[in-house]
C-alpha cells in the first residue's frame, strides 16, 4: 500500500482520507478549513495553493484552555 499525502501546499501528513480524482488527496484538517473558514465559493485550486500554516496546535490548545477552560 502507498503512502498519500495531501494535495495542499505545505501540508506534509501522510494518510489522507479523501480522494478527488481531479484534485488528489486532502488531510481532513485542510478540508475542514476548506469547508468552515474559505465556503463554498472558494476555488479549489485557489486553497490547494495556500501555504498550510506551521501551527504547534498541541502548545495552543494547552494555552488556550487555561483562559478558556470547559464548564
Amino acid at each position: 500500500m502507498g503512502v498519500t499525502t495531501c494535495a495542499r501546499k505545505g501540508c506534509v501528513y501522510n494518510g489522507t482520507r479523501r480522494y478527488s480524482s481531479y484534485y488528489g488527496h486532502i488531510r481532513d484538517e485542510c478540508f475542514e478549513e476548506l469547508v468552515t473558514q474559505w465556503g463554498e465559493a472558494t476555488g479549489i485550486f485557489d486553497f490547494l495553493a495556500t501555504e498550510k500554516p506551521s501551527i504547534n496546535e498541541k502548545a495552543a490548545r494547552a494555552r488556550f484552555e487555561i483562559e478558556f477552560p470547559l464548564s
